[in-house]
């Protein structure tokens, strides 16, 4: 072994045990960066739906439709190079780039896009309804989707989307091409592959997995023979530091490239570290509470309206949340297309008490908040406490980490989830179908990924209006449809929409070309050098 792949190991050794070494600079090509990793579930993108994972995979594999680190605005072909739109809209044929390589070395065909995309609604994990919304199901997903030849492969929708909006979807991370041939010599019971590749991968992107210890470490390892090139660094460390403030530390020690949680306070207070860069990028990420229709109180309009009331958004995003979030009411982002930029709310504690007191609890009553343990999540829960008790309402607070939290919200068990959502893709359908669109409410219809069934909550005009604007052609129209939606969602429905993230990177200065855009898995590693 030479002495740079030992040394090397040693360092990842150390890293991975929670120790480095005293005023050690990292290796010239290792970007280390330390991060919460606690809610990592699964490394296979049939099944990914949680932040820290949708940017990893991004790095991982490439999908069907790509947004680039290069440009972030224009939608590109992943894996293929164009696409052809047939038969009245219905029908997109799509062709592979050559010579395309996985990491096993085996060609990437259109039957491995193809099959990836059927193994994702044959699966049917909860991203699955990104791409089932567009009427595939086991039964006539094979039909629907087919490889035409080598380098063809063509889907065909059997709703009223336009097509630009599939293009969209095929953008998220559902839709990354797997190594069909590897995926499937590790297939168990019938599987797809599925238990295997919850812990390994099969990409043809920039990295690959090379390990992955929960609460611990993930290390990626660079694809020497990426289509765009050899990646700035050889590998990739994520390091699951939980406490900002040892994130912090371990920065100005210079024993990590990138600190990725720090709080305002602590981002303030190394500020003047000619060391440190602090880089600013404007997230997809909304903040949210959310009550449970199904529950007996929180079930009624004017106590989820007395909730809206009770907060103090402004308190929250002047003080602890500074710089890291600002006051945000609406459903889609602001900044993107045909968001609602509209703030109707402010804490009015006598009109929070009306409220309660029409829907029969005028002394108020006990409820439960669910969220997660990493910050700001408890602090914003802790001022959302002393808010609500204002007007008479007593919260208790529950932090769970994001792999315990996110099945109880999938199974409808909590009172109200103060948590996090990121567009699926860049679409303001992507959110409307979360938020607003839920078609069948029983329990077991087991919509999972849809924020509207978690929470027991179905209104037929939000629906009606969702679908309308999902399928208009007239983009003025659909901006003014979804602006309508959201206006409704403000008054209507279960949630309690607060903040949107603008998130706040500390690195060292000789780290650069990281790349995070508005969306959780438009995250690049890629591009990242040191000098």
């Amino acid at each position: 072994m030479n002495k740079t792949k030992s040394f090397l190991l040693g360092f990842a050794a150390l890293l991975a045990f929670g120790f480095a070494p005293a005023q050690a600079a990292t290796p010239k090509n290792t970007f280390v960066m330390a991060k919460d990793i606690a809610d990592i579930i699964t490394m296979d993108p049939a099944e990914v739906f949680e932040l820290t994972t949708g940017e990893i995979i991004a790095n991982i594999y490439d999908r069907v439709m790509m947004f680039e680190p290069e440009n972030l605005q224009d939608l590109v072909g992943g894996v293929v190079e164009s696409w052809e739109i047939s038969n009245g809209g219905k029908t997109i044929t799509f062709t592979m780039r050559p010579g395309l390589k996985f990491h096993s070395g085996n060609s990437v065909t259109a039957e491995d896009a193809a099959w990836s995309l059927r193994r994702v609604v044959k699966l049917n994990k909860t991203p699955a309804f990104i791409i089932t919304q567009f009427g595939w199901n086991a039964d006539n997903v094979d039909g629907l989707i087919k490889a035409l030849d080598d380098r063809r492969f063509s889907v065909t929708i059997t709703e009223d989307f336009s097509p630009g909006l599939v293009l969209n979807a095929l953008s998220a991370g559902v839709a990354s091409v797997v190594d069909k041939k590897l995926v499937l010599s590790h297939e168990k019971n019938g599987d797809l592959g599925y238990d295997w590749l919850k812990s390994n991968s099969a990409g043809s992107g920039a990295f690959s997995l090379k390990t992955w210890k929960a609460n611990e470490i993930v290390t990626l390892e660079a694809n020497p023979d990426y289509r765009h090139g050899e990646p700035g660094m050889d590998r990739v460390i994520l390091r699951h530091v939980s406490e900002p403030s040892s994130q912090r530390l371990l920065l100005e020690k210079g024993d990590i490239d990138m600190a990725r949680n720090l709080t305002p306070d602590q981002v303030k207070g190394i500020q003047g570290n000619a060391d440190i860069a602090i880089d600013n990028y404007p997230k997809g990420t909304i903040v949210y509470m959310a009550a449970n229709a199904g529950h007996p109180i929180l079930g009624k309009p004017e106590v989820v309206q007395a909730l809206r009331h009770a907060v103090d958004y402004d308190a929250m995003a002047n003080s602890f949340l500074a710089g890291q979030f600002v006051v945000h009411q609406a459903f889609w982002p602001g900044g993107l297309w045909a968001a609602l930029e509209k703030r109707p709310y402010q804490q009015d504690v006598a009109r929070a008490k009306s409220l309660l007191k029409q829907a029969g609890h005028p002394n108020g009553f006990e409820l439960t908040i669910h969220t997660l343990t990493n910050s700001p999540f408890p602090e914003i829960a802790q001022s959302v406490q002393a808010d609500l008790a204002k007007a008479g309402i007593k919260a208790k607070i529950v932090t769970l980490e994001g792999k315990t939290l996110w099945p109880k919200y999938r199974a409808r068990e909590h009172d109200i989830i103060l948590a996090r959502w990121s567009p699926d893709y860049v679409d303001p359908h992507s959110n409307a179908d979360a938020f607003a669109h839920n078609p069948d409410n029983r329990f077991e219809a087991k919509l999972t990924g849809v924020l509207a069934w978690r929470n027991a909550w179905a209104d037929p005009d939000s629906n009606v209006l969702a679908v309308r604007a999902r399928n208009e052609t007239d983009l003025k129209k659909r901006k003014q449809q979804y602006l309508e939606l959201q206006e409704m969602l403000q008054t209507k429905g279960p949630y309690v929409i607060m903040f949107q993230q603008n998130e706040q990177v500390a690195r060292r200065k000789n780290l650069r070309g990281f790349v995070s855009g508005s969306n959780f898995d438009l995250v690049f590693y890629r591009n990242v050098i040191k000098r």
